[in-house]
């Protein structure tokens, strides 16, 4: 029987690496009876983490599905990675979720993956509620962890729990449990019983006033949302429970407020109450706004169409990850609207063509079990084998009443090696590998440079190449060699020219000539390039017009003057003519490519280098070494800040500088450094580093 769409719950669990993402899950499979016991990171056993190269680091690489229930709600939990050069994971996944549990280590607090994550939340509209982890640990506070929250990621959080224990004033030797607020319960677990059985009593003398406080200040931010509540609160009336959860729901729906709770997963303490949460204040998929597409076959071109979340409506639905095994693709599919079914015909707008889906599966993290129904409704996340030609942010839809949903857009790589077979004879295979490989992770790109013959692989860091090169030689037997990693750099230009550009051919004595007009420009935009025509209306077709567009783009994507693709620059296509119309549109297109190559001259060229946020967490006694590093790297220092006995340094670094870094800081600080790095911005080169490119 399907589920009722309003006891659904599509949310993923998201955080920085080492929070304790994985470790929360394992328990919430454990307590819901989707899994029999809890396995364990640091052993490599836990049900999520179930790829080779994550069991062997410890850490989440690539999302995995799986469907849990928790009393009369049914969870679709999505479990991604943390390291920031896997954030394509988070950003697919984010897009088709509806609401999202985030994670914080009470220890480190707020951290850099913390506010991408958070960022990428805001991007999608996603609800979300926060769980403060490892609460037992040293070091930990959970007055300062949620104050960062609020400050650094200029967030609205208000605790529905407190601990009892380290972190919470008065500060005991150990957390022994939370205050419910809304309840007013203290709530202990039972040891030896692996977090299954507690015990609710009432709060300790020790923390009324502290609980007294929080709670108040729960009263006050829900208040805003709920009238009843507000005229029984400032009438000092008792509020029900019922009232608060309410309230809590509405704000969290609105993106206004982000309930927090608190607890140590891995000591199964805070659990039972965090899934209340899940079933208590994040969307189902009725909460969401409807879904938003374009038709593209609509007669007067493409127009604006909405599906909502409902069996009634057409079928549409966005493959948001490809997964290839022995058996073939398995493509993951949020289904948004309708009734997808097996053995069905479907539309690929992209590609105008249509997808047979054979079979639909249930996804069990590495496991998948086949959906006797032959059907999934909307709300739903399943797998699909049969679709051919597809790609991720594909939609999928009813022939007969096509949509095109907005894909997924995914940042650019910013590293990248040469690789070669040890063997010539693997050549083809590598092809066919990388290929596959480009497929299911959409940061990773791979090309052969036309001058020297490389296949060059490019992704989003050291990590993120090392574990395609381990997968390459584990899951498809191919042994390569690599060479060391190079930069994504790019080029933009100093000033704004105009320039016309010619091509002229003679033909039994007759001159064909074509120019093209354009202005080039710095421009700072997210655009790489910026296209824009000001030609005078019926001077030439708007089919011309768009070819001389297409080839302009196509000329500075190819490069500047070093060979790197432009970025920052806006090209305005001032005017065209062509004194042949037979050839006109040919014409007209290299004389674009002309105009662009004696812009790139005349503009001045100038090297732009990949700048990275940098953050270390170090202890006081290697301060001064991480430092020293630092400088010899030509980072900037831009902040500073004391975690109990760690600091935790902010720093923008060239990426140039950084390859090897991770063996470095552990070597600098004796294995108790730790540090995360993401893409910022592209920076001026300096001078030497385009003097050694001169030659």
């Amino acid at each position: 029987m399907p589920w009722p769409l309003e006891r659904i719950r599509n949310i993923g669990i998201i955080a920085h690496i080492d929070a304790g993402k994985t470790t929360t899950t394992e328990r919430i499979l454990y307590y819901t009876g989707a899994s029999h016991r809890m396995g364990d990171v640091d052993d490599g056993t836990t049900t999520t983490d179930f790829d080779p190269e994550e069991q062997q680091r410890g850490i989440t690489i690539y999302s995995a599905a799986i469907t849990c229930q928790w009393k009369d709600i049914r969870i679709n939990i999505i479990d991604t990675p943390g390291h920031v050069d896997f954030t394509a994971e988070v950003e697919r996944s984010l897009r088709v979720l509806d609401g999202g549990v985030v994670i914080f280590s009470a220890r480190e607090g707020v951290e850099a993956q913390s506010e991408t994550v958070w960022r990428q939340a805001n991007k999608y509209r996603v609800p979300r509620i926060c769980f403060i982890n490892k609460m037992d640990r040293i070091g930990a506070s959970f007055e300062r962890t949620f104050g960062e929250i609020r400050d650094r990621l200029h967030a609205n959080p208000v605790a529905v729990q407190i601990p009892i224990g380290r972190g919470s004033p008065p500060d005991p030797d150990a957390l022994t449990g939370v205050i419910d607020l809304i309840e007013m319960k203290a709530l202990y677990w039972e040891e030896g019983t692996q977090g299954e059985k507690w015990t609710v009593a009432d709060i300790p003398e020790s923390h009324a006033d502290v609980a007294a406080e929080w709670r108040a200040t729960l009263l006050d931010k829900v208040s805003a949302f709920d009238d009843e509540i507000l005229n029984l609160f400032v009438e000092e009336a008792e509020i029900p429970p019922a009232l608060v959860h309410r309230a809590l729901r509405k704000a969290t729906l609105a993106l206004e407020l982000q309930p927090v709770f608190c607890g140590t997963s891995l000591n199964y303490i805070g659990v039972q109450p965090l899934l209340d949460g899940v079933s208590a204040y994040l969307p189902s998929p009725l909460d969401r706004p409807a879904v938003e597409g374009m038709n593209p076959t609509a007669k007067k071109g493409p127009v604006a169409e909405k599906r909502a979340p409902s069996v009634k409506e057409p079928f549409c639905g966005l493959i948001f990850k490809i997964q290839s095994d022995a058996h073939g693709d398995l493509c993951f599919v949020r289904v948004y609207s309708g009734v997808l079914k097996g053995r069905s015909r479907l539309l690929n707008p992209r590609t105008g063509k249509k997808e047979m889906i054979t079979q639909l599966w249930q996804i069990q993290a590495d496991r998948r079990e086949k959906i006797e129904a032959e059907s999934a409704e909307a709300g739903e996340i399943i797998g699909v084998t049969g679709p051919k030609e597809i790609v991720t942010g594909d939609t999928l839809c009813e022939p007969n009443n096509p949509i095109a949903l907005e894909s997924i857009v995914f940042p650019e790589p910013v590293i990248s090696m040469a690789v070669e077979p040890e063997s010539s004879a693997d050549r083809k295979k590598l092809a066919e590998t990388l290929q596959l490989l480009a497929r299911q992770d959409p940061t990773f790109r791979a090309r052969i440079n036309e001058e020297t013959g490389q296949t060059i692989i490019s992704g989003m860091g050291e990590l993120h190449l090392e574990v395609i090169r381990h997968r390459m030689e584990r899951d498809f037997k191919l042994n390569v060699r690599v060479h060391k990693p190079r930069v994504s750099y790019r080029e933009t230009i100093r000033k704004t020219v105009d320039v016309e550009g010619e091509f002229n051919r003679t033909v039994g004595g007759v001159s064909q000539i074509a120019n093209v007009r354009i202005r080039m420009e710095p421009f700072s935009s997210d655009e790489a390039i910026t296209l824009r025509s000001e030609m005078p209306p019926g001077v030439l077709p708007e089919a011309f017009v768009q070819a001389v567009l297409h080839s302009l783009g196509s000329e500075a994507e190819g490069g500047g003057s070093l060979g790197f693709p432009l970025m920052q620059v806006k090209i305005t296509l001032l005017n065209a003519s062509c004194n042949d119309p037979v050839v006109a549109e040919v014409f007209l297109q290299n004389a674009a490519v002309d105009a662009v190559r004696k812009a790139v001259s005349a503009a001045g060229m100038m090297l732009l280098e990949p700048v990275m946020k940098l953050e270390v967490v170090v202890p006081e006694e290697f301060l001064g070494n991480i430092h020293g590093d630092l400088n010899a790297r030509r980072a900037t220092v831009v902040g500073s800040e004391q975690r109990g006995d760690l600091h935790q340094i902010t720093a923008e670094a060239p990426l140039a500088a950084m390859f090897g870094y991770s063996t470095q800081v552990r070597s600098l600080s004796q294995g108790r450094a730790s540090y995360s790095m993401e893409p910022l911005k592209y920076q001026e080169a300096p001078k030497d580093v385009l003097d050694a490119m001169l030659g």
